[in-house]
């Protein structure tokens, strides 16, 4: 099973490297060591902490959709051309670009800087592993 640094537990989860030391502390996350004495997370764990969160955090929000990847971000571009607009949305490191109709981004009044929510759901994904 693999071990996380926190550093790279708050990679995955999109969060500060103090936000996972704060959840340490408060015992919402556990943490091991490793054979370098470097304060680690089980990734089974981190996975089930991170699947939590998210619920956690849809529940908050009070929206139920079918789709489960949800990216809250900032719109960084529309362009408007005929029927379709092109919507840009920065959400931490994810780079979500998508075509909509013109008439539905002018109905969500979307204007550079506009918090919006990208919701994928696809019928094919593809997976990497990353190993670095």
């Amino acid at each position: 099973m693999p071990n996380y640094r926190f550093s790279e537990a708050a990679e995955l989860l999109a969060v500060s490297d103090d936000t996972i030391r704060r959840w340490v502390d408060a015992g919402k996350l556990a943490s091991g060591t490793d054979d370098s004495g470097r304060h680690v997370i089980d990734g089974q764990q981190l996975a089930e902490f991170a699947v939590a969160q998210a619920k956690a955090l849809n529940d908050e929000r009070g929206t139920q959709v079918s789709a489960r990847n949800r990216f809250v971000g900032i719109v960084t571009k529309i362009q408007i051309e005929g029927l379709v607009a092109q919507v840009e949305i920065q959400s931490g490191p994810h780079h979500i670009v998508s075509l909509i109709t013109a008439d539905g981004a002018r109905a969500l009044n979307l204007e550079v800087g506009s918090r919006a929510i990208a919701t994928v759901k696809a019928t094919n994904v593809g997976i990497e592993k990353d190993e670095s």
